[in-house]
């Protein structure tokens, strides 16, 4: 079980990471549990500090700030991925002396904490298939999301495209983007597609297993820079 802290004396903030979090691990399939702290005092103390992996500690608390409290379970843990939060960016260069992998900034952006923990994963080799769940037929199918070319809207239902099949559910589209990794793009407001089996980009055109998908002017740009970012990798 992967076993995750995050220590951050505004609840508020505590919750809305937790949320996000628990969601992607969920679509991950793997197993983990989170366990919350609202000083650094606290958790430097804590008798199962050396069983945590994943460490989201708020620099800015009071009293024992988050870099006193890497320094201290530095001292019990040296393998635990330490990520800071902060609100200030000018504090972030405090992370190297203890060793910490990344950081957020407060207020959240979704994809960059996606970013950050699929990294944490790897980093721990815990990354593994991320799946979605969806109601079709009067049950529930986790479906293995790297074998989706492309989600499509039609009115209130969505087709989830694969290699060799398709599965219809009711939903939004807007809500399924927020639910799936960074490497599902916006292409239009009836398509979202897997970045992974994009082939071209031709005209107003997306090549997607040799199928021909429209894109629309307002998501063209943001598609090629993705795209080109993508094929860099």
């Amino acid at each position: 079980m992967l076993e995750l802290v995050i220590c951050d004396d505004q609840k508020l903030y505590r919750n809305d990471l937790k949320k996000i979090i628990s969601t992607d691990l969920e679509l991950a399939g793997i197993d983990y549990k989170i366990y919350e702290f609202d000083c650094g005092e606290t958790l430097a103390a804590s008798p199962d500090i050396t069983n945590y992996e994943i460490i989201f500690l708020d620099i800015e608390m009071k009293q024992l700030d988050g870099i006193e409290t890497a320094r201290r379970i530095r001292i019990k843990n040296e393998s635990a991925v330490i990520i800071f939060v902060t609100s200030h960016p000018d504090f972030v260069f405090q992370g190297y002396e203890v060793r910490a992998l990344n950081y957020i900034m407060k207020p959240y952006n979704k994809e960059k904490i996606l970013e950050v923990i699929h990294i944490a994963l790897k980093d721990l080799n815990l990354a593994g298939e991320q799946y979605y769940m969806i109601e079709t037929r009067g049950k529930m199918l986790r479906l293995p999301l790297s074998r989706v070319k492309y989600f499509f809207s039609d009115k209130r239902s969505i087709t989830a495209v694969t290699a060799d099949s398709a599965h219809v559910f009711y939903g939004k589209l807007n809500e399924v983007e927020l639910e799936v990794p960074p490497h599902f793009i916006r292409i239009h407001n009836r398509y979202l597609i897997n970045i992974q089996y994009l082939q071209s980009i031709e005209g107003n055109s997306a090549v997607i297993d040799a199928e021909l998908l429209p894109v629309s002017r307002a998501f063209k740009q943001e598609l090629s820079i993705a795209f080109a970012k993508y094929m860099l990798q």
